[in-house]
């Protein structure tokens, strides 16, 4: 501990603190991990907060920052030196659609994943939920206490759009992506090249604490894709340069270049992914028309209070010729409109280079997408701007 040393208020098995703890690992920011099964944190975060949720990064002067992106870019902003965000236009709009993507499309999956093979895995999930709420010795009253905030958790999956009849695309999809990262990191150590960025972070959310952890997905993901899951690992180490890929430079690529071996991954992400995307626009920019009159600041939900996961009501999209009715994410909405700003910026250069990315993969639709409204986060919720 030393006066400069953050906390990092989170579990092993939460999605979104297994994106702040790789991007605090690689950033080599000294931090402390401390469980909600402190009594520090019920007495004096969610207070503050006023939400029982992961992560929370507190300062060493008693400030909290609460939400993964807003972490990231507050701690981007004070400590620019080893940056994780490219610098160069076509890059960072490839940083921020897929820590969009990663962040919010793949929940559906992710939670899929731990929650429709809870019998296969059901000691594990109570044992990594017991452990973030219940701090004694006690084996047996740890995992009751995992079993009970277990029972909140499994009954997610309807909202996200994860039934019967839309988990065969759902595996399907998840499964082809594998496969395309899979090939990406025999190649390059981090989605970009040399170096990690915030698209590895996104992408750390779903890919780490749910799918490379829990029995059933991770044993999917080591048989299936090894060097997916040898990549998990890798963003958990604190060195940069990975032996694995000796003369391999610690940098994005040169000239704000895309890797060949990402194509196809942004293929399947604008493909089966960027329907969901273009539900979500449609509904928010509905409700922003239905009510003119909302000022700024004002909660981006239909719900009366505080939500983590805010929504305004269901969205109907397709994966794979599958129907998928799911809560809105308009969470997902700010986070993509990071990477149309990007876009919308760019000189004719980089603009043409983009626009020629985006015909070979298939993503002309979802970057011509306009929100009505812009989106912000305040007082740890998600607003109009």
């Amino acid at each position: 501990m030393s006066d400069a040393t953050l906390t990092l208020w989170g579990t092993p098995h939460s999605l979104y603190t297994g994106k702040v703890r790789s991007y605090l690992i690689k950033k080599r920011l000294p931090f402390r991990e401390l469980l909600l099964s402190n009594p520090r944190f019920v007495a004096q975060i969610v207070p503050v907060v006023r939400l029982m949720v992961a992560p929370v990064l507190e300062f060493p002067d008693g400030e909290l920052v609460q939400d993964s992106t807003d972490i990231i870019e507050v701690l981007e902003a004070r400590h620019p030196g080893n940056p994780m965000v490219p610098a160069t236009p076509v890059q960072a709009f490839v940083a921020h659609l897929l820590d969009a993507f990663g962040a919010e499309g793949m929940l559906a999956a992710a939670m899929h994943y731990r929650w429709s093979y809870r019998s296969e895995q059901e000691h594990f999930l109570r044992a990594e939920f017991g452990r973030a709420v219940h701090a004694g010795p006690n084996r047996e009253e740890r995992l009751a206490a995992g079993a009970a905030l277990m029972e909140y958790f499994n009954g997610f999956l309807p909202f996200l759009g994860v039934t019967p009849e839309s988990i065969p695309a759902i595996e399907a999809a998840y499964e082809d992506l594998l496969d395309a990262l899979d090939i990406h990191f025999q190649h390059h150590p981090y989605i970009l090249g040399g170096r990690p960025s915030i698209a590895d972070f996104g992408l750390m959310a779903p890919m780490f604490a749910h799918l490379a952890r829990d029995p059933v997905p991770a044993t999917l993901m080591k048989n299936r894709a090894p060097n997916v899951f040898r990549w998990t690992e890798r963003m958990n180490l604190a060195n940069i340069a990975d032996g694995e890929f000796p003369g391999h430079g610690e940098d994005y690529l040169a000239d704000d270049a895309i890797p060949a071996t990402l194509e196809p991954v942004l293929a399947l992400v604008f493909r089966d992914w960027g329907p969901q995307w273009l539900a979500d626009a449609e509904l928010f920019n509905r409700w922003v028309a239905d009510n003119p009159a909302l000022p700024v600041g004002h909660p981006v939900s239909i719900e009366d209070g505080r939500k983590v996961h805010s929504t305004l009501g269901m969205a109907t999209s397709t994966m794979r010729d599958c129907t998928v009715v799911r809560a809105s994410a308009p969470h997902g909405l700010w986070l993509l409109d990071k990477a149309l700003a990007v876009a919308a910026e760019m000189d004719a250069g980089p603009a043409g280079r983009l626009g020629e990315l985006l015909a070979r993969t298939g993503g002309g639709a979802v970057t011509a997408i306009r929100l009505a409204r812009g989106l912000k986060r305040h007082d740890y919720v998600l607003v109009l701007n």
